[in-house]
């Protein structure tokens, strides 16, 4: 069987653990080769290359702080100068600082759209130029997370900003061939999600899905597996909700 992204140059960004990590080893296993984005974890993100190569795949790490447009340059310009294109961008990178509205800080709002928002924007802007028609952009929204908890008000408020940037550059994109579209998980079994709650609380929200669990990463991979593959060409400007039937 052929492998679906044979050829295919993927960016994912916070590719050395978690999500990202899934995302990074599936594309590989479908034939992509990968860059391993990380900001501050050089081991992790080398044992990720390490594995995909054992596998027969391509991958190389690359550190650079999403937040900050130079390093952004960065990112691509090494991605450039290795395979010469890029085909996929996932931007999975992203942090989450949940604390009531009192507790909040500036730096902590501003941390979280200077990753959340501005890398997503930032990534998209130096990716396009080196993609051409067939490109596939990926990002990631939330969707449900800030209706269930009530001290995730500006994480959720980052990820609507990223649904809009998402549905908006949709038209702009369209005529280089470019797609691109949101994912936006349930709770997952990442340390994102579980960091900071109790074996109770993980439980108590994996039985709100239809399938009594939270999603395990290979669960929202596999959907970034279609959209960054050719079957997905018709769907562009969309905020797929990835969560298990959540209620």
């Amino acid at each position: 069987m052929t492998a679906k992204l044979n050829g295919k140059i993927a960016v994912v960004t916070g590719a050395s653990r978690g999500m990202g990590r899934e995302i990074a080893e599936l594309l590989a296993n479908q034939g992509a080769k990968v860059v391993v984005n990380y900001t501050s974890s050089p081991e992790k993100a080398e044992e990720v290359v390490k594995g995909i190569k054992e596998k027969g795949g391509d991958a190389l790490a690359v550190q650079a702080d999403i937040s900050k447009v130079a390093e952004l340059e960065k990112l691509f310009r090494q991605t450039v100068d290795a395979y010469g294109r890029v085909d996929i961008l996932v931007n999975n990178a992203g942090i989450m600082i949940t604390k009531p509205l009192a507790d909040l800080t500036e730096e902590d709002f501003d941390r979280q759209y200077a990753v959340n928002v501005k890398g997503t924007f930032f990534a998209i802007q130096q990716a396009v130029p080196h993609m051409g028609d067939g490109g596939r952009i990926i990002n990631f929204s939330t969707s449900v997370v800030g209706q269930m908890f009530p001290t995730y008000s500006a994480y959720t408020a980052t990820k609507g900003a990223v649904e809009q940037i998402t549905r908006q550059l949709a038209k702009e994109l369209g005529p280089k061939g470019i797609t691109i579209n949101a994912v936006a998980p349930g709770p997952v079994n990442t340390e994102l999600f579980t960091a900071g709650k109790t074996p109770e609380q993980i439980k108590n929200v994996g039985g709100m899905n239809a399938f009594g669990r939270l999603a395990e990463p290979e669960d929202i991979s596999n959907v970034v597996l279609f959209l960054a593959g050719a079957e997905s060409q018709w769907v562009t400007g969309q905020t797929i909700r990835v969560n298990g039937g959540f209620i």
